[in-house]
């Protein structure tokens, strides 16, 4: 039975086929969440996997009342997924998890007693990370950019791992940007953070979800949501084209008036034309980015829609 007398603990975790990770990722949470209380529970959401999770995580809540399970209507995102398992947490601390066993539950225990010292936030720094070296060295290269343009000092060591005190949670829910990131959104909160080395697990099946393509979407998000310094670039590099074109007209009247130049040159016009049209389209397009985001915003779509859910008591549930 639950004790009452310690902290409760929820733990929310986004799933996405993951039909084979989802049974051990249970048990595993329970072993280890145990060992601090038995007021616990498990939010396990759906982000509309097409593989068999779903049926899983409806297994798994039959077993256990306190594991509970959310089903969204389509995929929204890992982002998205973890927002909507927060709107429902009841826990004094809520630890935020993937769901392939990279992040391992055996570590919730040391980020629990971290977080007893007076910290509000305590994020997983993976150490050694587990992944290939390629991906290593992309992650290295991404982030390096990443933060440059987006302003915001994120560590490619650490992902959404970590726990988090109800009151950073409660604050989280009330953000609305269209544009989410769980970790950028944490950090912009404030709250007193500690990062704890932990050890970091290969991928217990398959291969992740993410895609190239969409680590740059999600970070272009971050990045347009965030800063408007791919705005001061533009600025900057516009600023120094018309220098440097300011220097070779010059040099080109100088060059003419004293019979250097006998032709003027067709093909060095042609190229002006074209790299200056090309600089101004990327412009352009840098800021159709900034308003295509402010429209998505201003029209307040839901964030996320949940089809079902277990375990979970609604209170707008539909009559």
């Amino acid at each position: 039975m639950p004790n009452k007398n310690k902290p409760t603990i929820s733990i929310v975790s986004a799933v996405y086929n993951s039909e084979y990770m989802v049974e051990e990722l249970v048990k595993l949470i329970k072993k280890n969440v145990s060992l601090i209380t038995n007021d616990f529970e498990i939010i396990l959401v759906n982000d509309c996997s097409p593989d068999n999770s779903w049926e899983i995580i409806i297994q798994e809540t039959s077993k256990d009342e306190r594991v509970k399970g959310i089903n969204l209507s389509r995929n929204f995102g890992q982002h998205y997924a973890i927002t909507a398992g927060l709107k429902y947490v009841k826990g004094d601390w809520v630890v935020v998890m993937d769901c392939d066993l990279q992040d391992r539950p055996d570590e919730i225990i040391n980020l629990y007693n971290k977080a007893q010292e007076g910290w509000d936030i305590v994020l997983a720094k993976r150490v050694n990370r587990k992944d290939k070296y390629f991906k290593r060295l992309s992650s290295k290269l991404f982030y390096f950019f990443y933060n440059y343009l987006s302003g915001i000092n994120n560590n490619g060591s650490i992902a959404n791992f970590g726990i988090y005190h109800f009151k950073v949670v409660y604050e989280y829910n009330k953000m609305k940007e269209f544009a989410r990131s769980f970790p950028s959104l944490i950090k912009y909160l404030g709250f007193k953070t500690y990062e704890l080395n932990i050890e970091h697990s290969e991928r217990l099946e398959g291969v992740s979800s993410y895609s190239y393509s969409k680590l740059f979407r999600l970070a272009g998000d971050v990045i347009l949501s965030n800063s408007n310094k791919p705005l001061k670039e533009a600025i900057k590099i516009g600023f120094i084209i018309s220098i440097l074109s300011f220097i070779i007209g010059l040099y080109n009247v100088i060059a003419y008036l004293i019979g250097f130049i006998k032709v003027p040159g067709f093909t060095t016009t042609i190229f002006s034309i074209w790299f200056v049209g090309g600089i101004i389209l990327i412009f352009l397009g840098i800021i159709a980015l900034y308003i295509s985001k402010i429209f998505d915003q201003v029209k307040e779509r839901q964030l996320f829609i949940i089809s079902d859910m277990i375990n979970i008591e609604n209170k707008n549930k539909l009559k």
